[in-house]
């Protein structure tokens, strides 16, 4: 297990807000994530939630602008936010492109070189991270759940879709459910996992739920003025998808909201309390 740097720890709500630095073995480099331990975290273990931020975003994003610390430490939930690919990666094309490379790992592991050696994402966030995680802080790994942000939303279904035994629920805000079938996703996943598009299905909410449903309902809110909604998240799929399966959904359709954090900041308690039910917190 790699050694854990600590880059910064602030009070926030009598709990503590940190940033942390270890060297991946997965990831062939250094990854960067936040954690909130709540103040219940001084006399024990807590139920852990993992949120995957989107497109462009780092591990500060969602840690700064989701304002969800203050009801974590009502709840007692430890907080886990991971950046979303690794970074310094020196391959040429990772970055000058917010689509696709640094900041845009989309949660898979990539088979195609050069992206294979670093771009594992699926098993950073399934694998090391939380033995990472349970290392060392206090969390009950029992309890464990996991929501996202568009393509961390993605990362999210798809995750908690092929895992749903390890997670006790998964939401998401505006995820991206069909990669398979958008632009971000026709970029992103010829370049990772190569032209054989059947395996683009292990990474495709819509087609893993045909398969494996999730137990429980699955919570997703989309923001009607949305400027990615019709052309890259397509929520009517995953909902007939899930239709077809039998899997619980509940999409809520918000007017007037799009795909910012005043968005996710609105509707932050609403998932807080879902996962906090599924936790045996509420």
């Amino acid at each position: 297990m790699s050694t854990l740097e600590k880059i910064s720890e602030q009070r926030s709500f009598d709990g503590v807000q940190g940033i942390y630095r270890h060297t991946s073995t997965t990831c062939a480099g250094p990854m960067r994530f936040a954690v909130y331990q709540p103040p219940q975290a001084e006399k024990g273990r807590c139920p852990v939630l993992y949120y995957l931020a989107g497109l462009t975003c780092t591990e500060e994003t969602a840690t700064i602008k989701a304002g969800a610390q203050r009801l974590a430490s009502e709840l007692g939930l430890i907080l886990v936010m991971p950046d979303t690919s690794p970074r310094g990666t020196n391959i040429d094309g990772a970055t000058g492109d917010w689509e696709f490379g640094e900041g845009a790992g989309f949660y898979l592991d990539a088979t195609q070189a050069p992206w294979s050696k670093n771009f594992r994402m699926y098993s950073y966030i399934v694998d090391e991270l939380p033995a990472l995680i349970a290392e060392n802080f206090p969390i009950d790994a029992a309890r464990s759940s996991i929501f996202g942000h568009s393509m961390g939303g993605h990362g999210a279904l798809t995750i908690a879709l092929k895992n749903p035994h390890r997670y006790r629920s998964v939401s998401a805000f505006a995820p991206i459910v069909a990669p398979s079938q958008v632009p971000w996703g026709l970029k992103a996943l010829p370049r990772y996992l190569g032209e054989d598009t059947p395996t683009w299905a292990d990474y495709d909410a819509c087609e893993l739920v045909r398969k494996q449903t999730f137990p429980g309902t699955i919570l997703i809110d989309q923001g009607e003025a949305d400027q990615f909604l019709e052309g890259q998240l397509k929520p009517e799929l995953f909902d007939q998808a899930c239709a077809e399966a039998g899997q619980e959904l509940l999409l809520r359709r918000q007017a007037g909201y799009d795909h910012s954090y005043w968005f996710i900041s609105t509707f932050m308690e609403d998932h807080l309390r879902h996962h906090a039910a599924a936790l045996a917190l509420a």
